[in-house]
């Protein structure tokens, strides 16, 4: 599979603080979870879309659609499980129809999008085993809470490297 360049919506520190919680939580249990994933460039954020590659149209469309109201409220609506054997554990948001309205817009300026639809959601630990997903669910409770979306960013796999596009 290509590694996928991504545009992403960046809480603020206190929401990125709720995220790294569940991340705490889940791997003080001994499951997996986003806080394993080493990487600098790795922050609780919400994918807007990702693609092996992104048109300069799609970067342009998100700077001036999303880059401009933001920021952007947003409120953790449940968990969702998603996959197969293996499964993803997000919290689902709940968001504006107008910022959806503007997703889209940038969602459809690329062709060849992972996933069709948008279905905004924080990922808290992937490749969980599916067996373990009721101990997963029993750890992070089902708080909801508010994130204010505060960043607009643009991730590049090949160069390893994040551009901020507004809100930084």
């Amino acid at each position: 599979m290509p590694r996928l360049h991504a545009l992403e919506l960046v809480p603020d520190e206190a929401g990125r603080e709720v995220v790294r919680r569940d991340w705490q939580a889940l791997h003080d249990a001994g499951l997996p979870s986003q806080l394993d994933h080493q990487s600098a460039t790795n922050t609780p954020h919400v994918t807007v879309v990702s693609a092996p590659v992104l048109p300069e149209s799609a970067v342009d469309v998100a700077r001036v659609r999303l880059g401009t109201m933001l920021p952007v409220r947003a409120r953790t609506a449940g968990l969702v499980l998603l996959g197969g054997r293996r499964v993803t554990v997000a919290r689902v948001l709940d968001i504006e129809d107008d910022v959806v309205r503007r997703v889209l817009a940038v969602r459809v300026q690329v062709p060849d999008r992972q996933h069709v639809g948008w279905l905004p959601h924080v990922t808290l630990a992937r490749r969980l085993d599916r067996g373990s997903a009721q101990r997963a669910v029993d750890v992070l409770g089902h708080e909801d809470v508010q994130l204010s979306l505060t960043e607009l960013r643009r991730w590049d796999p090949e160069l390893g490297a994040v551009t901020w596009l507004a809100g930084h």
